[in-house]
C-alpha cells in the first residue's frame, strides 16, 4: 500500500464510517444470514442456527462492506465482501462499514482494492494479538489508497465488472451443458446398439527410430498432453512412441492417479513415453472426437480402475481397452455430441482465462488510478 508524492493517496478512515444497524425488530429471518469467505464473497452460513436469535445480528444493506477482523487461520486471506444485492444479515462480530459519500468514493472502486492479494498481505501484517490475531478498524482506517476522481473511479469499475461478467456468463453455462452433454450420451445408450471397441481400434507401436521428432509431451490426469514432469533428453528419443495427429496415448498404470488418463492429439505428430499404450481408430463409422467424449466422464475412470489387474502395479492394457462396450449412433449424432462437448470446453476456456486476466486487471487498474 505504498504512496507516490505526484499522485492523489488518502487516508481511508477518512471516506468510510462503521454502520451498526441490528435486527431488533426482527425484519430479517435465517434465510437471510450470510457468512464471509475469503474469496471476498458473502456465502450461506454455515453455523448451526437452531434456537439462535437474531435480534442482535448486523444488517448489511447493498453498497456496504463487512469483513472479519480475526485474520488467524484463514490462509493467509481476509474474509472481505461487499454487499450488491438487498440487504442481508451477518453476526454480531463481525465488522460493516460504508464509504461516507459514494459521490467521492464509489464502494466498487474501494472493493476493487480491498480484492487486492496486495490488500490480503497488508491485513495478515498488520494484525496483532497473542492467541489471535485481528486487524481491527483503527487498522483499516490508516490505510492509504489512490483517490482518483469519480468518473476515473467509474471507468476502472465498468472496465473490471465486463470482465468479470464474462467469466460469470461461461461459468453459468457449464453446468447444462454438461448436463446436456451427459444426457445426449445416456440417449444413445438408450436408442443405439453397443459395439465392443476392439473392433474399431488398433494399437500403435512404432518408435521415433530416426529421432525425427522432438516434441515430446506427458499425460495429465485432465486427460490433456502437458509438459512432461521428468527430465528428457530430446537428443535421444528413439525409444519413445510416436502419437500421430488423430491418434490417442494413454498410461496404462492406474493405481496412481486412479483415472484413465488419455488424450486424443489433435495437432502434429509428438513422442511419449515408451510406457504409454498408442491406438488409432481404424474404421470410418466411429469418429475420434466422439470416443474422446466417451473417455471423459468418472463412470469410465471407475469402470477402468475395476477392469485393472496386476500385483505390484495395476494395469489396464490395450486387451481390456478392446473389451470396452460403446453405443455407436450415426455419424451426425456423433458430431452433436461432440459440437456439445466442444461448446462446454469453450465455455470453461473461456471463463477461466477471463478469471486470470482478472487476477492480472486488477493490479494494473490501481496502478492506473494511482496515475491518474
Amino acid at each position: 500500500m505504498s504512496a507516490n508524492d505526484n499522485v492523489k493517496w488518502v487516508r481511508l478512515g477518512d471516506y468510510i464510517e462503521l454502520c451498526d444497524e441490528r435486527n431488533s425488530d426482527g425484519k430479517y429471518a435465517v434465510d437471510d444470514v450470510r457468512g464471509i469467505s475469503t474469496d471476498k464473497k458473502f456465502i450461506p452460513t454455515k453455523a448451526n442456527m437452531d434456537g439462535v436469535s437474531l435480534s442482535s445480528y448486523k444488517i448489511v444493506n447493498n453498497r456496504e462492506f463487512a469483513y472479519v477482523a480475526d485474520t488467524s487461520r484463514r490462509g493467509d486471506k481476509i474474509a472481505l465482501a461487499l454487499n450488491t444485492t438487498s440487504s442481508i444479515l451477518i453476526s454480531s462480530i463481525y465488522t460493516t462499514f460504508k464509504s461516507k459519500d459514494n459521490k467521492e468514493l464509489l464502494p466498487e472502486y474501494l472493493f476493487l482494492l480491498l480484492s487486492r492479494s496486495e490488500f490480503d498481505r497488508y491485513a495478515r501484517f498488520n494484525s496483532w494479538g497473542s492467541a489471535r490475531e485481528t486487524f481491527d478498524w483503527s487498522e483499516l482506517c490508516r490505510v492509504e489508497i489512490p483517490l482518483p476522481d469519480i468518473n476515473i473511479q467509474k471507468e476502472l469499475v465498468d472496465i473490471y465488472n465486463g470482465l468479470k461478467a464474462l467469466a460469470e456468463q461461461n461459468e453459468a453455462l457449464i453446468e447444462p451443458l454438461s448436463k446436456a452433454c451427459e444426457a445426449f450420451i445416456v440417449d444413445c445408450k438408450a436408442k443405439y446398439p453397443e459395439v465392443i471397441l476392439g473392433e474399431y481400434i488398433e494399437e500403435l507401436t512404432e518408435k521415433n527410430k530416426d529421432n525425427l521428432y522432438s516434441k515430446v509431451l506427458g499425460l495429465s490426469t485432465q486427460k490433456e498432453f502437458r509438459e512432461p514432469n521428468s527430465r528428457v533428453n530430446k537428443e535421444e528419443l528413439t525409444n519413445y512412441k510416436l502419437v500421430p495427429n488423430n491418434c490417442f496415448a494413454y498410461v496404462p498404470t492406474t493405481d496412481t492417479w486412479k483415472v484413465f488418463a488419455c488424450a486424443l492429439n489433435k495437432e502434429e505428430t509428438i513422442v511419449v513415453s515408451p510406457i504409454y499404450c498408442v491406438f488409432k481408430i481404424n474404421n470410418s463409422n466411429l469418429l475420434s472426437e466422439y470416443l474422446n467424449v466417451l473417455f471423459k466422464p468418472a463412470e469410465f475412470d471407475r469402470y477402468v480402475r475395476f477392469n485393472s489387474w496386476g500385483s505390484a502395479r495395476e494395469n489396464f492394457n490395450f486387451g481390456e481397452l478392446c473389451n470396452v462396450r460403446i453405443a455407436l449412433p450415426p455419424i451426425k449424432n456423433q458430431q452433436s455430441v461432440i459440437n456439445l462437448y466442444n461448446c462446454l470446453e469453450e465455455a470453461k476456456k473461456i471463463a477461466s482465462e477471463a478469471r486470470d486476466k482478472l487476477k492480472e486487471l486488477c493490479p494494473a487498474l490501481i496502478q492506473r488510478a494511482a496515475n491518474s
